[in-house]
């Protein structure tokens, strides 16, 4: 989810989209925590019905160093597991 916020605002419906294994319900209980911590912000469009956006505050966007160290750290790690034993 912080992974593609990564790359700007984003819908619920976007964000689920992402995420094809998650219920809704999961995915707004963990979104309501990135929020909680200060990660993420939504931001409502006007109109009907009333639409809203997810995007990273400064917070959650100072954290795309480390996420981004961790994704390499774990194509190394699988690189090392294709290779097998030795």
């Amino acid at each position: 989810m912080l992974r593609d916020l990564m790359h700007g605002p984003r819908s619920f419906g976007e964000l689920r989209a992402g995420l094809p294994a998650i219920s809704d319900k999961v995915l707004a209980e963990r979104l309501a925590g990135l929020r909680a911590r200060g990660l993420v912000e939504r931001r409502e469009q006007r109109g009907f019905p009333t639409r809203g956006s997810y995007r990273l505050t400064p917070e959650g966007a100072s954290l795309r160093p480390l996420l981004v160290e961790l994704y390499r750290a774990g194509e190394r790690l699988r690189a090392r597991r294709a290779q097998g034993p030795g």
